[in-house]
C-alpha cells in the first residue's frame, strides 16, 4: 500500500465504513461505490497485462516462469501480479508478513489481486463475487526473520515415477515411434506411447506434452492452435522440477493469439494453468508418499 490503511483497521477486506480520505468515514454506499472503481481499475489492468503478455516469446515465457512460482493463483491473478512485479516469488498481504515476523518496506506500492467471496443471492442460491486485496512480493518487506521453507529434492527417477503412476491413462515404453516422434498418443484407446531409451528431459517434457493435452481436450474447445497449450503446460512443470527447458520455443505466441479479445485470451491462460496445477499436484501427492514411505522403511 502507499499509506499506512492497514495499520488503521484489523481486518481491512471486510466490507464496513473506513476512515480514509483525511478521517472522513464513508457511508456503506461510499464504501461500495470505492470498491467497485477498485474492481474496474483491476479487471481493466488484467485485460492489458493478458494482451501484453502474449506480445512476444519472451514476455509470455516470462509469464509462464510467474505462474510456475504461483501455480496456486488463479492465471487473472498471476496476469496482475505479472504487470506489477513479473519477478515476484511470494506474496501476502500485510497481516500474512506480520504472522511471520516481517515488515513491509517503506513506500512499498501493494500488488492488487482479486480475491473469491462465497454469499447468498437474494433467491436463497449460492454466488461467487470478487473483492480486491492488496499484497505484497518477498522481495518488499524486510525478511530478515522469514523461515523459506525448504525446497523438496527430487531423483530423476522419483519425479518420472511420479508422473507416470498417477497419469489417467496408460503409458506403454516402445522402441520406435512413427517420424521418430518421442511420444504420441493414440487416438482410440488414448494410450500413449513413449519412446524408449531418452535422456530424461526429452522424456518428461514428451510425456507431460502428451499427459496436457488429454486432459485440455476434455475442457471447451480452443481457440488457439494445437500443441500450443500442452507445450506451455510442459513448460511450467519441467521449470517446477529443474528439468531442462531449452527445447521450449514461444516464439510464434504473438501468431498463435492474433486477433483474440483479452477475455478470450484469459480463458486459454486459465486453461493452460489449470491443467498445469492438475498434473502437478497429482505428482506432488505421489512424491510426498514416496517420500513418507521411505520414512516408514528407515525407522523399522
Amino acid at each position: 500500500m502507499n499509506n499506512f490503511d492497514d495499520l488503521l483497521n484489523n481486518n481491512p477486506d471486510t466490507p464496513t465504513a473506513e476512515n480514509e480520505q483525511g478521517g472522513q468515514q464513508l457511508s456503506k454506499e461510499e464504501y461500495a461505490e470505492k470498491k467497485k472503481a477498485e474492481r474496474e481499475e483491476v479487471y481493466a489492468l488484467s485485460d492489458k497485462a493478458a494482451t501484453d503478455v502474449v506480445a512476444d516469446g519472451n514476455t509470455f515465457q516470462k509469464y509462464l516462469d510467474l505462474q510456475g512460482r504461483l501455480e496456486r493463483y488463479s492465471a487473472v491473478n498471476t496476469l496482475l501480479v505479472f504487470a506489477r512485479n513479473p519477478d515476484a516469488s511470494r506474496l501476502g498481504n500485510f497481516d500474512y508478513w506480520k504472522k511471520n515476523n516481517c515488515s513491509v518496506k517503506g513506500g512499498q506500492t501493494a500488488i492488487m489481486i482479486l480475491e473469491p467471496q462465497e454469499y447468498t443471492k437474494e433467491d436463497g442460491s449460492p454466488g461467487i463475487s470478487y473483492n480486491v486485496k492488496k499484497v505484497f512480493d518477498i522481495s518488499q518487506v524486510d525478511a530478515r526473520k522469514f523461515r523459506m521453507p525448504p525446497t523438496p529434492k527430487y531423483s530423476e527417477r522419483q519425479i518420472l515415477s511420479a508422473l507416470v503412476s498417477n497419469a489417467p491413462m496408460k503409458i506403454i515404453g516402445v522402441d520406435e515411434l512413427p517420424n521418430n516422434l518421442c511420444a504420441m498418443t493414440d487416438p482410440q484407446t488414448g494410450d500413449i506411447s513413449v519412446r524408449r531409451g531418452m535422456e530424461f528431459s526429452r522424456t518428461f517434457s514428451a510425456l507431460t506434452q502428451c499427459i496436457a493435452a488429454a486432459e485440455l481436450a476434455e475442457k471447451p474447445e480452443s481457440q488457439i492452435e494445437d500443441g500450443f497449450s500442452d507445450c506451455s503446460v510442459s513448460y511450467i512443470i519441467c521449470k517446477k522440477y529443474g528439468i531442462d527447458t531449452q527445447i521450449f520455443r514461444f516464439d510464434d505466441t504473438p501468431n498463435v493469439f492474433e486477433g483474440m479479445e483479452a477475455q478470450d485470451i484469459k480463458g486459454e491462460l486459465s486453461k493452460i494453468r489449470d491443467v498445469a496445477e492438475s498434473i502437478s499436484g497429482r505428482m506432488t501427492k505421489q512424491l510426498e508418499a514416496q517420500q513418507k514411505a521411505a520414512k516408514n522403511n528407515e525407522a523399522r
